[in-house]
């Protein structure tokens, strides 16, 4: 058996294609279609009521597109309306932080967990167990560019110095954002500190549910991928283009939801 609909995902802007990214890398033969909420972004700022809202309706346009199953590629969504989804919607869902924090408690033992993540993420409290501390900065450095920078590098020293005395035996990168500078992070914290990526993490549970499930396309060669944003810059495809590392080939269309 095999099911060959896409696997649909979404998250509140560009940052969720470092999902897309990792899928594409494990399941190279799966269509997908992705959503950016770029009319809306940040979800973070938002009411619990609205970011839920929000989120049906990102997940009610990929059913649209007949997918098969459904990732939140967004720490915020994830944290406050996944399991309202996962109860009302026909198809799998899956968040960026449960399977994250199952890695991160697996290579930790019983060793303390450190993330990094958005003031929202690490407000919310969803990454349980965890010693949390806030990166505002690193997101509008990374959405400019300047990945590369002196600066940002002094901005991610300042950040993980917090956990110089917490004992840390695993780092989670609680924001989509961060696995475009991974090596930064991971040269700063050191080698003593074991990196989980929400991305992979998630990327490998999808995986693992569909061989499980019989639910992998049995197509041949490279799946199809569609990009949709809710607004739509010059910009925003040069930074799409960051997150994904390839182009997209004028695969990214604006629509209008909600």
């Amino acid at each position: 058996m095999a099911d060959n609909r896409p696997i649909g995902i979404f998250d509140s802007g560009l940052g969720g294609l470092t999902v897309v990214r990792e899928i594409i890398k494990i399941l190279p033969n799966e269509d997908l279609v992705y959503l950016g909420d770029t009319a809306r972004v940040p979800y973070g700022t938002r009411s619990k009521e609205t970011i839920i809202k929000f989120s049906f309706e990102d997940a009610e346009f990929l059913l649209t597109k007949n997918v098969k199953c459904i990732i939140i590629a967004c720490n915020t969504a994830s944290s406050v309306a996944a399991s309202v989804l996962k109860k009302e919607l026909d198809v799998p869902v899956f968040d960026v932080i449960g399977p994250a924090l199952r890695d991160a408690r697996m290579i930790s033992g019983n060793g303390k967990i450190g993330m990094i993540g958005t003031r929202a993420t690490v407000a919310s409290g969803a990454y349980k167990d965890t010693f949390g501390i806030a990166c505002p900065l690193l997101v509008p450095f990374i959405e400019e560019g300047e990945i590369n920078s002196g600066a940002l590098e002094l901005v991610v020293k300042n950040y993980l110095k917090g956990f110089e005395k917490t004992k840390i035996k695993a780092l989670i990168l609680g924001c989509t954002h961060y696995p475009i500078i991974e090596e930064l992070i991971r040269r700063v914290i050191g080698g003593g500190i074991k990196l989980v990526n929400p991305e992979k993490s998630v990327s490998i549970a999808t995986k693992k549910y569909l061989i499980e499930h019989k639910m992998l396309s049995d197509k041949q060669g490279q799946g199809r991928r569609t990009y949709f944003v809710t607004d739509l810059t010059d910009r925003f495809k040069s930074v799409a283009e960051m997150f994904l590392g390839h182009s997209i080939n004028g695969y990214l269309k604006k629509v209008i939801i909600g």
